[in-house]
């Protein structure tokens, strides 16, 4: 890629990939409105959203179980324009594709190491933009946060954006695997304090062990932020 002081973000984004095609007007519009629907609908209460950075790159990373936490996440959390990650499946459908490319998703390949989505996601963060990212990589069910991908961590060593935690409680519920249709079922976000990116050596290389260790760490306070959600959304 060609100097970053003459490319401009326009240009970058369209080498790498990544944009909100939606006229301003019209992506606040729609974001109002779903932001409305969770907060009438799933009656969401998000506590600490003060904690997201408002400017500048900054990871996302919620715990996922779900298919509707990409919307509450991005619609409740963050008054900010939101890039994420999308399984490439939801592209099968040309138009839910174009539709998602629009107001900012991306595919993922979740089979392997997709080196495109990585590529696009470091542009989102390398614009100063806020990336969603689910470090579980999928959907996943039971109380525990079992192992994570080392994507966000990765990124953040790569960009040095810091990575605000997320627990979100209730969507298992609203909307678990295999249903068709929301239920209005209460949900809560717990958004915990931004884990800085991984530190550089004078190298100026990120040792694996310290992308594992921030990996780690976003873990056990992914853990703890899920069970306080968990709790405040069944009304505990």
């Amino acid at each position: 890629m060609s100097s970053r002081g003459i490319d401009s973000p326009e240009k970058v984004a369209a080498e790498r990939g990544f944009s909100v095609r939606a006229p301003d007007i019209v992506y606040k519009t729609v974001k109002a409105f779903l932001r409305l629907l969770c907060f009438t609908y799933f009656r969401v209460r998000v506590e600490r959203t003060e904690v997201i950075p408002k400017t500048g790159a900054v990871i996302v990373a919620p715990n996922h179980r779900s298919f509707i936490d990409f919307l509450v996440v991005g619609t409740t959390a963050t008054r900010r324009k939101a890039f994420f990650m999308a399984k490439d499946d939801l592209w099968n459908s040309r138009l839910l594709g174009k539709l998602l490319e629009t107001f900012g998703a991306f595919p993922v390949n979740r089979a392997g190491a997709d080196r495109l989505a990585l590529d696009r996601a470091q542009a989102v963060l390398e614009e100063g933009e806020l990336l969603i990212l689910f470090p579980e990589g999928t959907r996943r069910s039971g109380p525990k946060i079992e192992e994570l991908h080392e994507g966000a961590a990765f990124l953040a060593a790569r960009t040095g954006a810091p990575i605000v935690p997320v627990g979100v409680g209730g969507t298992s519920a609203a909307m678990p695997k295999g249903a068709r249709v929301p239920h209005p079922v209460k949900v809560r976000l717990v958004v915990g304090n931004p884990i800085p990116a991984p530190e550089r050596s004078g190298g100026g290389r990120v040792a694996r062990s310290k992308v594992h260790a921030v990996t780690e760490q976003l873990r056990s306070e992914l853990q703890d932020l899920y069970d306080q959600a968990e709790s405040t959304s069944q009304g505990r």
